[in-house]
């Protein structure tokens, strides 16, 4: 089963957009084009429900009923309960008030385990709780490849460590981490997993449930969504962790964790993601199954789709002596987030692709400890990143290739 692009494509408004016609966007790393099913939900919601949700009159009816249907199957797609499942401005907000949570959970002395490979949304919150006595040990990637080692993860637990925070892929590194096998290592040890998706979910939604962190967070703007902040939080971890929310919400699993109100329109609209896989499923497969199984297939889908043509980026980029590619050079072990330190300012080269019809980006990406920990500067250089996701086009990676020809 092969993925149909033309398919996708036509789910995605921005394809027929007359000012974006020639330009091949590769700074999906940055944020996705949003899917036709969550601008229909966007559109009704603030034309027909823009009033307070779960009133009796049916315009709020309808509203709530429409926001908890978001919940509701996007949790399904993850694996995981519904009320496991909150919203929020942002992943990084969401951060800040885990680590606001933990920071009142933890003594001084304990420890948490923190990455220098993550973007900083999942790496500055968590150090902070250093200025509360917390102790922070740092996981650090190695200097060559920017990768992560679990045997060096087991030599920093031991019983004083409470919290292990590492990303799924990095964003500018781009390798997949083996989140099963380092959540394992962490609970063995005695402490809870927080893992970033933000840099895999664009690429399929993950199986939560079965790969087994307490906390998982992503970003619905680089999954074809709103700009919300999605996050799991298993009840076990949840239920233990200082609330955060009104104190009348403290019984509320999905409440504890969102102090502010929620953007009504734009959780609501988070269901559209939920019908574009199921779009995806219908359209692919005849088999029915259950939310997690048809998730899981259009993963793979997307996942084989990306492989192939990240294969094509990959065997053209390592083979310039003017660059170094971060991370893996093997496609089928990392996401289509290609990051390229160039000896020189990445952002002129950025803008030089754009005479080429390439949207692609330069500079830190809010990385800026895994560039330093690499030997790359990230105030004067940078990297140049090319992202891209199912939806890319084999004349897309072509168009990218014949203009890196030129600017490389």
């Amino acid at each position: 089963m092969s993925l149909d692009i033309d398919f996708v494509r036509q789910q995605f408004p921005a394809f027929s957009e007359s000012s974006l016609q020639g330009q091949a966007f590769f700074e999906n790393a940055g944020g996705s084009y949003t899917c036709g099913a969550v601008i229909d939900r966007l559109t009704r919601f603030y034309t027909q429900r823009k009033v307070q949700p779960y009133s009796a009159y049916e315009a709020s009816r309808l509203g709530g009923e429409e926001m908890d249907e978001a919940r509701t199957r996007m949790a399904a797609i993850l694996g995981v309960e519904d009320d496991e499942l909150s919203f929020g401005p942002s992943t990084t907000q969401n951060t800040y008030v885990l680590a606001q949570a933990f920071g009142q959970m933890l003594t001084p002395g304990e420890a948490i385990i923190v990455t220098n490979q993550d973007h900083e949304a999942n790496t500055g919150p968590w150090r902070r709780l250093a200025d509360r006595g917390i102790e922070v040990r740092e996981w650090q990637i190695d200097p060559e490849t920017g990768m992560l080692n679990p045997e060096d993860l087991e030599d920093l637990l031991d019983d004083s460590v409470r919290l292990v925070c590492f990303p799924h892929c990095s964003n500018v590194v781009g390798h997949i981490n083996p989140v099963t096998e380092i959540t394992a290592l962490a609970h063995a040890a005695g402490a809870f997993v927080c893992v970033d998706g933000v840099s895999y979910a664009p690429h399929g939604f993950a199986d939560v449930g079965a790969l087994g962190p307490d906390i998982y967070l992503f970003s619905a703007y680089k999954t074809y969504g709103p700009h919300q902040g999605l996050m799991v939080m298993r009840r076990a971890l949840g239920m233990l962790l200082p609330n955060q929310g009104h104190f009348f919400n403290e019984g509320s699993l999905y409440k504890r964790f969102t102090p502010a109100g929620p953007d009504h329109a734009q959780i609501a609209a988070c269901a559209g993601m939920a019908d574009y896989v199921d779009a995806l499923y219908d359209h692919h497969f005849d088999a029915p199954a259950a939310a997690n199984a048809r998730g899981m297939a259009v993963h793979d889908l997307m996942r084989d789709h990306e492989t192939q043509l990240l294969t094509q980026v990959m065997s053209a980029v390592t083979g310039r002596n003017s660059v170094r590619v971060l991370g893996p050079t093997e496609a089928a072990s990392r996401a289509p987030t290609v990051a390229l330190a160039l000896g020189r300012p990445a952002e002129p080269v950025a803008a030089e692709l754009v005479k080429h019809g390439i949207m692609a980006g330069g500079g830190d990406f809010y990385a800026v400890r895994a560039l330093q920990a690499m030997g790359i500067d990230p105030e004067n250089e940078g990297v140049l990143r090319l992202s891209f996701t199912h939806y890319t086009s084999q004349s897309e990676v072509d168009q990218l290739l014949n203009a890196l020809d030129t600017c490389l």
